[in-house]
């Protein structure tokens, strides 16, 4: 698969695309995996603080963790990402925006983690995890994209716990993922975590949910809470006032 994506990507070549109103510059396959709005919204979602490590787990070209060492000064935020492609492409985008000392990117599985990711590791993890699950999908015929949004060898509920591992006591797991499978997502959690909160992403008003951000604190005890969440857009298309606050301007995703 490593060869094939290597493959895609010398065909297909890279863009350079902007984040934030052009704050991030991204370099990113022309063809197969691009960076949307998620990326953006999860790391405004992160209660990282100065000073405090985030390991975003599926790290891919970086989007999310370039994002959030902007938003927070002197945080570190480690990236994996499992294809080699990807991940070369990350840490030239972290050199490319000057964040090389804020962000590093290592190469690996999020079920097989390299040395320096081990329990209770880190502040905080954020994750944007493939949502589709094997069974249920078509693969892409992109081999970068299929990798990044279909399930493999780790389902959903395996990848949570081990994002949940390798975080401290009272520190965060922040996830992006589809609104049809928070029943998967929230038991799963649950088992290590409380203070959960569950972010519904509205694409307008009156328009159900299809994404949702769920955030949980690591040996706490408060109990679940659903937020108001964020509306995307305005019947005409165009963003809405608080979703172009944090996604133009870098503004964290109030609870």
């Amino acid at each position: 698969m490593t060869d094939r994506a290597s493959s895609e990507l010398a065909g297909g070549g890279t863009t350079e695309d902007a984040l934030l109103g052009g704050q991030i510059r991204l370099r990113q396959p022309a063809d197969g995996y691009r960076v949307a709005v998620d990326p953006v919204l999860l790391a405004s979602a992160v209660p990282a603080t100065a000073g405090e490590t985030v390991l975003d787990a599926g790290a891919g070209t970086g989007a999310a963790a370039l994002c959030l060492a902007h938003r927070v000064a002197a945080c570190r935020v480690t990236g994996l990402e499992i294809q080699p492609v990807l991940a070369a492409l990350a840490v030239e985008n972290a050199v490319l925006n000057g964040l090389s000392d804020a962000v590093g990117v290592l190469e690996g599985d999020v079920s097989a983690p390299p040395p320096g990711i081990g329990p209770a590791g880190f502040d905080h993890v954020m994750t944007n995890p493939p949502y589709l699950r094997a069974s249920e999908s078509r693969l892409p015929p992109s081999t970068m994209k299929a990798i990044a949004t279909v399930e493999r060898d780790v389902d959903l509920a395996s990848w949570l716990r081990i994002c949940a591992g390798v975080v401290r006591p009272r520190g965060t797991v922040t996830v992006i993922h589809r609104a049809d499978r928070l029943d998967e997502i929230v038991p799963v959690l649950s088992e290590s975590c409380g203070e959960l909160v569950v972010f519904p992403l509205w694409p307008k008003r009156g328009e159900d949910a299809r994404r949702m951000i769920v955030r949980g604190t690591v040996d706490s005890e408060t109990p679940l809470r659903i937020a108001a969440g964020l509306v995307l857009h305005e019947r005409h298309g165009a963003f809405t006032r608080e979703a172009d606050a944090i996604l133009r301007h870098g503004a964290p995703l109030e609870p």
